[in-house]
């Protein structure tokens, strides 16, 4: 059978129960991925499964092409939208998707979430956009999410969720977390006046 390191695949086991830990998915929701860098081999979690149930033997292994070559258990629903974005954009090599309350929220609005705090702008680069509605889980919802996502690391699925990506899946956690917060912040803000939104020549001079 096909693997991909251990190291690799508690990393992925990690922070998937961290979405649940911090609230980030409701029940079995949303997935988490990462690809490993020598064999090209994506460790991915399975298709609804218990978070605080779920071990490094439960994740499922699949090949750039997306075909199941390890695990046992049914791979993540949306495993055909990991594959199509690591195909297209070779510096990435983790992803995480999650269903957050007040991303969703955005979403549902179909408003991306602008960068009105610095660790936004510092760790997304900018605003995350909206993809519009369409069922999830296929190649072609993976290409047009990456066209709209690319060259950031983020992107809401309006009605649904959202995708952050990065070098690892820590660092793509951290940027699910952020984006969230930022959320919240963006809401209440909303509630009260019209929000400053930071600019990227603004990080010009550093971030203290």
């Amino acid at each position: 059978m096909e693997a991909v390191p251990l190291s690799i695949r508690a990393e992925v086991l990690k922070y998937a129960r961290l979405t649940a830990v911090h609230g980030l998915v409701p029940n079995t929701q949303g997935n988490v991925s990462a690809r490993d860098p020598q064999t090209g081999l994506i460790a991915i979690t399975p298709h609804d499964h218990p978070y605080e149930q779920m071990t490094a033997d439960d994740l499922v292994i699949i090949d750039a092409e997306g075909r199941q070559v390890g695990g046992a258990l049914e791979p993540s629903y949306e495993t055909a939208v990991h594959v199509a974005v690591y195909q297209a954009r070779p510096d990435i090599h983790a992803i995480v998707h999650t269903e957050p309350v007040y991303t969703n929220m955005f979403g549902v609005l179909g408003r991306a979430i602008e960068p009105v705090v610095v660790s936004m702008l510092v760790n997304l680069g900018g605003a995350v956009p909206v993809m519009p509605f369409m069922p999830s889980g296929s190649t072609a919802f993976g290409r047009a999410m990456v066209a709209i996502m690319n060259p950031g690391y983020g992107v809401i699925w309006a009605n649904h969720g959202l995708l952050t990506a990065g070098r690892t899946v820590e660092e793509a956690f951290r940027r699910t977390v952020i984006v969230e917060n930022t959320a919240q912040i963006y809401h209440l803000a909303l509630l009260h006046g019209q929000p400053t939104v930071l600019r990227r020549e603004q990080l010009a001079g550093g971030v203290a």
